[in-house]
């Protein structure tokens, strides 16, 4: 099965009574995901949406967006994921260059203003705009319509599954089926575009790789469905014939009676997440069905999970991804001792993907042990940057591999392990140095909490600068600590400033909230002009 209407009609054919998703308490069998996502296809094919249009998808975890998603595979047409927390200057920015023709959301959820903000785009921006769907609940809908909105067909989500005419779509393997917004290097999110055999393949070999297949899978689908962290447990899961219980927005204390009273066995989160979890209970196994679980490390001053929910009865095992490759790429053995799980990297999900490392500034392929940038082949890879050929050809070697920008090794196993990105990698003395082990040497330091380092360019080259949180705000000496960084380290890695900070700049993503090194670097590089004049 290489698309997924394949595996759609699989799921039918196999599991037809078996339930697939449960959205707030209310069960969607595998049948019933195939005829509604196939009515809301014939919907779509008759309001004029051919393969290939771009149709934003702008909701929350909710039954409607995987029947959708699947009603776009089904016709062709391409998924734009759209983050529910975008505002005006995003939605602007990714309705019109992606040349969205339709637009669905949830105009009432969560009290979030969507009408208000897509009223705040430019009227350039929703040029191309053709329509609009409005999922509603309980009564939801709006009374009044923005302006913008006045020269667009709208229509209530439940009229989609009132057409029952079919319209044939031959849908091949490589026919674009979503994007993904990942960061550029230009101010403006590059789209990455994934085929119906990406998505497809991956998820039946995750489901398998994960341990979702042949098994009563019980899942918890937390993680933003926007995102490809979500997406690919969802599809995973499905292929998987697992129940998937979905929850519109992560609530630790809704998440934990979820997964206790629904005895959940599988899901993947971000470290924050699963600390959350941990704190809504007291016992010492909170959850005895959910025995291990994939994380992502997002947040520094949570460099102990791993021990804490193993002691909770919770093997946690770090995971690697990206948009380009999908998320759930490869994970941690959960029988390894907690120091390699804490490791992104690990095992291939898929038995067909091929990984490398190679110099950085020559191609040469390094050998096991050596630091370089992670270059990968996979079935799981992306199609191409939308729009942007030249951020493609740029991306891909000569001979298929993907540039992942990331630094890592190889171990005698074959097995990878992430380093950092590469803009974070910093090059001091000549060598490339991980700013993690300069952070773990600052933290170790009394009454520092967390540090973030990055490089700042001087009269002598790139040189460490460390930003510093102290504990209660008490007061930290630099040149005290930077004394302490010399007895502990090589003279390249020492800091050439310490600069105490109340708070490091967040940016919430689809999958949680993650430092800014970017805007890091340019305060360094502020700050570090100011004290030298």
């Amino acid at each position: 099965m290489k698309t997924l209407p394949q595996l759609l009609q699989h799921l039918m054919d196999t599991a037809a009574d078996q339930p697939a998703i449960i959205d707030r308490g209310t069960p969607l069998n595998y049948g019933e995901l195939a005829t509604r996502s196939r009515k809301i296809a014939n919907n779509l094919k008759a309001r004029g949406i051919e393969k290939g249009d771009r149709i934003g998808v702008w909701l929350p975890n909710i039954a409607a967006y995987l029947e959708f998603f699947f009603a776009c595979a089904e016709i062709g047409a391409i998924v734009v994921s759209v983050n529910t927390k975008f505002k005006s200057f995003e939605m602007a920015d990714i309705v019109s260059r992606s040349g969205c023709k339709m637009l669905v959301l949830w105009p009432g959820f969560k009290n979030i203003p969507f009408l208000d903000i897509l009223s705040e785009v430019p009227v350039d921006g929703l040029k191309a705009l053709q329509s609009v769907i409005l999922y509603s609940e309980d009564g939801d809908s709006p009374a009044d319509l923005p302006a913008c909105l006045s020269d667009k067909g709208v229509v209530p989500f439940t009229e989609l599954y009132k057409f029952e005419n079919d319209h044939e779509c031959e849908i091949q393997e490589d026919d674009g089926l979503v994007i993904f917004t990942t960061s550029g290097t230009t101010g403006k999110p590059k789209f990455v575009l994934h085929s119906q055999s990406s998505i497809t393949v991956h998820a039946i070999e995750v489901a398998a790789n994960f341990g979702y297949a042949g098994k009563s899978s019980r899942m918890l689908q937390a993680i933003p469905l926007c995102g490809t962290f979500g997406l690919t447990q969802a599809l995973a899961g499905l292929a998987a014939k697992a129940h998937v219980y979905c929850m519109p927005v992560f609530d630790p204390a809704d998440a934990a009676r979820i997964i206790t009273e629904h005895q959940i066995t599988d899901m993947n989160g971000s470290d924050d997440m699963f600390a959350m979890l941990l704190d809504q209970s007291s016992e010492s196994i909170p959850f005895p069905t959910l025995k291990q679980g994939g994380y992502a490390a997002f947040n520094p001053a949570l460099g102990d999970i791993v021990e804490q929910a193993e002691a909770r009865g919770i093997r946690l095992m770090g995971l690697w991804g990206m948009s380009e490759l999908q998320a759930l790429f490869s994970h941690q053995d959960p029988k390894a001792p907690a120091k390699t799980r804490k490791l992104a990297g690990g095992y291939l999900a898929s038995p067909s993907a091929k990984v490398r490392i190679v110099d950085p500034d020559t191609g040469t392929r390094l050998d096991h042990g050596q630091h370089g940038e992670i270059e990968i082949k996979a079935p799981s890879q992306m199609k191409e940057y939308f729009g942007n050929p030249q951020a493609t050809k740029e991306t891909f070697t000569s001979d298929g591999f993907i540039k992942t920008g990331d630094l890592g090794y190889q171990n005698e196993a074959g097995q990878f392990i992430f380093v950092a990105r590469m803009g974070d990698v910093l090059r001091l003395g000549g060598y490339l140095t991980d700013p993690v082990e300069i952070e773990n040497c600052l933290q170790e330091y009394d009454g520092i909490e967390q540090a973030q380092v990055v490089g700042v360019p001087t009269s002598k080259g790139v040189k460490a600068f460390a930003f510093v949180k102290s504990e209660a705000m008490a007061e930290i000496h630099g040149k005290q600590v930077l004394e302490f960084c010399k007895s502990r380290l090589a003279g390249y890695k020492v800091p050439v400033h310490i600069e105490q900070v109340t708070s490091f700049p967040m940016t919430e993503s689809a999958n949680g909230l993650k430092i800014q090194r970017s805007k890091l670097r340019e305060e360094a590089s502020s700050r570090w002009q100011q004290l030298t004049g």
